[in-house]
């Protein structure tokens, strides 16, 4: 203990006292701590943590050596070495265990008795000593200040307040654990804690009086922070008279404690008593004043104190005794009253100044990075389970948000808002998924492109029509040059007639140009349907397709002439509305936010405490925004019941229900219009794509005609030279080694056995001339006249109906799919081989190959009729 008088001759009240720091052995930490890391974890860990051991062993050694003169070099020493301690506890388990670090014990003096001694095998009883021993060095430093300037005994009122603090800190946190142990000291224990705490206020205390009294403040001001002072000593003495502390203290501080309570006491009653004059209460100063001088008194015959504070007493009981005596003759003569009985007088009014420092974030740990790679399995489950606590109240907060948009968006649709004050605007606009539906409608070219794709679908039938006949055409003039020479050279004239060996390819082309003419008929129905609901799907036309749209108009005649104000307030409501949405997302946001920056891992290695303590106080965090939710969520509802009692007034001023029915009515309308424009759409694709499939059909079938003619004119040409060979007189002989006509003609599929021996064929035989022959017998045939494909159609015959646009059921399909449609090179057969090795499948006896016609056109039974991919009709 020190004491250290003011150097003010006013001030000669202010002696204080300081506290001396405990003493301690030196033991080694770096090498047991080391071990354990090596132990449990690994050798690489210990040599990953060299650095934090080195700053331990250094912390440690600095706090056994004699203390800096410097309080506050000391003071930061204490706060390093405490933080360090506590990352130590948690990691470090310090115990007599046989699993534990035991292998270091902790001994410290007493700060008052220093004979007396506390040795632990456990971390609480050095917590305790550091944290005595910042107290002490605290008092120390606001003993320091120079308290005769208002300056000076600020800045020690704040150190003793920090003082305050540690002490406070030391009974809270560490005397209890330190006091469990065998050995253990009275200045660590709660007791003493406590009362170095009260002792370090009232000093506060006191350096806020005298700048109180410096600055010239009120008596009643002065009063109550006296008082407050004199209450504090009272406290630190109450604790100084009962045990442990009674006979640890000397009689000196005792004495001291207790002049310094009956000082302030009686400077209160002195200060009050000035106040009491200016009333002229005359009969409560007087006894106020005699309380005052009455507890000097007392203190004074109770123990001895220092010469200055004994100056103060005196000079202070001075006072009280000459303003006694001129209150008491004031009395007497003018007043006459009855003096009261001091202990009748209520408490003196009290106002504390201070209060301890709050030393958790002075002694926070957790932002400390030290031996942070070491996180022990307790403090890693407790953490999943303290993130199990965040993600509940996280998933029960935004659920309830998201229930509460929800309920909105629900009860504004039922009361059709914004939607009928946008149409009162003139902002009307159309439901989402029907807008979509008509912007898809209008980018495909909507109604008034249909008239383009009908000319397609024209296009396509007339390029089909076109081919039928130009492959027609290719048979017929082949029959009629196969008839002139059959006619010209009679019996001689052996192969095969054209209309036997074309019948397969008759029969194809008749199917084909059956389907191409029911076709027909299907785009004509497409065509009166798209002229029958023109005027229907005209308003999918309409841009923006909004003003189509009915609107909602004033009342034609007002008699209040409140429409106005109505609409005003609803609209004002439907705003408050928004701004609380608009809250709640900011809320969601904010406890996503709390729970990502949410990290209470350091926190876990440093407490020392029940986990589930820890949890609530840090789970409290989120008790402002859950509370802030719940009165969105509560203020929401109230603006809803508001805004739906408005509605209501709004609907019946504005004929909203007429409104709406015709709106309904637009808007199934549009759906009808949308339904009826992709049907008409839908069958035109299907159109198209027949058309493409059946022009690829009809290619494929001219060019097998192409192949069969060209085929027969090459036999032309050969059967001509034998035939002049003939009429030439050649021998039979002859023409049975070179591959005479002699009526032995090759039967429908047998292989020719003997080589023709006559010249080589052209390379391109199509657009090789024929060779035209010298004898008057022959007549080369003359072009047939072909009647045009624009006048009714050669007869095709009567093919039955079938659904447009898809193959009819038949045995065998008219043509394959695109894939199989492609025909392997031509390699035919006519009953006469066209040259040696050349076979094809044109004759009659091997039938129609399945899967060589296009599917037949659709076909619609009903008179009107639309033909769809799903293979039905619709009225």
């Amino acid at each position: 203990m020190a004491a250290t008088p003011s150097s003010s001759a006013a001030a000669t009240t202010n002696i204080m006292l300081a506290i001396y720091e405990k003493k301690t052995t030196s033991i080694d930490l770096y090498r047991p701590l080391r071990n354990y890391i090596c132990l449990l974890y690994s050798e690489r860990e210990a040599v990953n943590l060299e650095d934090d051991l080195q700053t331990v062993k250094q912390l440690r050694s600095d706090v056994e050596r004699v203390p800096d003169p410097t309080p506050t070099t000391r003071r930061d020493l204490l706060q390093n070495y405490y933080k360090a301690l506590c990352l130590i506890e948690t990691r470090f388990p310090i115990s007599p265990d046989r699993d534990h670090i035991n292998t270091v014990t902790f001994t410290w003096y007493d700060a008052f008795k220093q004979k007396q001694k506390a040795s632990q095998q456990n971390i609480h009883l050095e917590k305790a000593a550091v944290l005595f021993n910042l107290g002490a060095v605290y008092s120390q430093i606001g003993l320091s200040f120079d308290r005769t300037t208002v300056e000076g005994r600020r800045q020690a009122s704040h150190a003793f307040i920090a003082a305050a603090g540690a002490f406070a800190y030391l009974r809270d946190n560490a005397a209890t654990k330190a006091s469990v142990g065998s050995s253990t000291t009275v200045d660590v224990g709660v007791e003493c804690a406590g009362m170095l705490e009260r002792l370090m206020l009232a000093q506060a205390q006191e350096c806020v009086f005298e700048n109180t009294i410096a600055k010239g403040s009120t008596p009643v001001v002065c009063a109550k922070i006296s008082r407050q002072v004199g209450l504090y000593y009272e406290e630190a003495l109450a604790a100084l008279n009962v045990a442990p502390l009674k006979d640890h203290f000397d009689k000196a501080w005792i004495s001291h404690v207790q002049l310094k309570a009956a000082l302030f006491y009686a400077e209160a009653c002195y200060r009050y008593s000035l106040e009491l004059h200016e009333k002229e209460e005359i009969a409560e100063e007087i006894a106020r004043l005699k309380s005052g001088i009455t507890a000097l008194t007392e203190a004074k015959k109770s123990g001895k104190a220092a010469t200055q504070l004994l100056d103060a007493i005196t000079k202070l009981e001075a006072n009280l005794n000459r303003n006694l005596e001129r209150a008491v003759k004031e009395n007497d003569r003018v007043y006459l009253m009855r003096v009261p009985s001091p202990s009748s007088l209520p408490p003196l009014p009290a106002f504390s100044m201070v209060k301890p420092l709050a030393m958790n974030e002075v002694l926070d740990a957790s932002k400390e990075k030290m031996f942070s790679s070491l996180v022990p399995d307790s403090s890693a489950k407790a953490l999943s389970r303290y993130t199990e606590m965040v993600d509940d109240v996280i998933r029960t907060q935004a659920e309830r948000l998201q229930q509460g948009s929800e309920l909105t968006r629900v009860r504004l649709r039922e009361m059709d808002l914004p939607d009928s004050i946008l149409a009162l605007e003139g902002n009307i606009t159309l439901p989402t998924d029907l807008k979509e539906d008509v912007e898809a409608v209008q980018i495909c070219g909507g109604p008034a492109g249909l008239e383009a794709e009908l000319q397609q679908l024209r296009d396509l039938r007339r390029v089909n029509q076109e081919l039928l006949v130009q492959t027609e055409e290719l048979l017929q003039k082949e029959a009629t040059e196969d008839a002139q020479f059959r006619s010209q050279f009679g019996t001689r004239w052996t192969r095969p007639q054209s209309s036997t060996l074309t019948k397969n390819l008759q029969d194809r082309l008749n199917r084909l140009a059956g389907n191409l003419k029911q076709a027909a008929e299907s785009d004509a129905r497409i065509e009166r349907s798209v002229r029958d609901h023109s005027a229907l799907m005209s308003i999918l036309d309409r841009r923006p397709i909004e003003s189509a749209l009915p609107t909602l108009a004033r009342p034609i005649m007002s008699l209040d002439a409140t429409e106005d104000a109505i609409v005003g307030a609803l609209k004002q409501s439907l705003r408050q509305l928004e701004t609380l949405g608009a809250q709640r997302a900011g809320l969601e946001d904010m406890l996503k936010e709390m729970k990502r920056k949410d990290d209470i891992l350091p926190k876990l290695m440093t407490s020392t405490g029940s986990y589930e303590d820890l949890f609530r106080k840090e789970i409290s965090k989120y008790d402002h925004i859950c509370e802030e939710i719940a009165q969105n969520i509560e203020a929401q509802e109230q603006s809803l019941m508001q805004i739906q009692a408005q509605n209501e007034e709004f609907s019946a001023i504005f004929n909203l229900e007429d409104y709406k029915a015709s709106r309904e009515k637009c808007y199934k309308q549009i759906q009808a219009a949308i339904a009826k424009y992709r049907e008409i759409k839908e069958n035109i694709n299907e159109g198209l794509k027949f058309y493409v499939t059946l022009q690829d059909a009809i290619t494929n079938i001219k060019q097998q005609c192409s192949d069969f003619v060209m085929t027969r004119s090459i036999q032309c040409r050969e059967m001509i030279e034998d035939v002049q060979r003939q009429m030439a007189g050649l021998s039979f002989q002859d023409r049975k080694t070179s591959g005479s006509f002699d009526g032995n003609y090759p039967t429908v599929g047998q292989p020719h056995q003997t080589q023709r021996s006559s010249a080589p064929l052209q390379t391109d035989p199509q657009n090789a001339p024929i060779p035209h022959p010298q004898t008057p017998y022959y007549r080369p045939p003359e072009q047939p006249t072909m009647p045009g494909y624009g006048h009714p159609p050669p007869p095709y015959g009567n093919p039955q109906p079938s659904h447009p646009y898809h193959p009819a059921p038949s045995p065998a399909a008219p043509y394959p799919p695109p894939q199989a449609q492609q025909q392997p090179p031509p390699s035919h057969e006519y009953g006469q081989p066209a040259y040696p090795g050349w076979r094809g499948p044109y004759y009659n006896a091997h039938g129609q190959q399945p899967g060589s016609f296009p599917r037949p056109p659709y076909t619609i039974p009903s008179p009107y009729t639309y033909p769809n991919q799903g293979g039905y009709y619709k009225q």
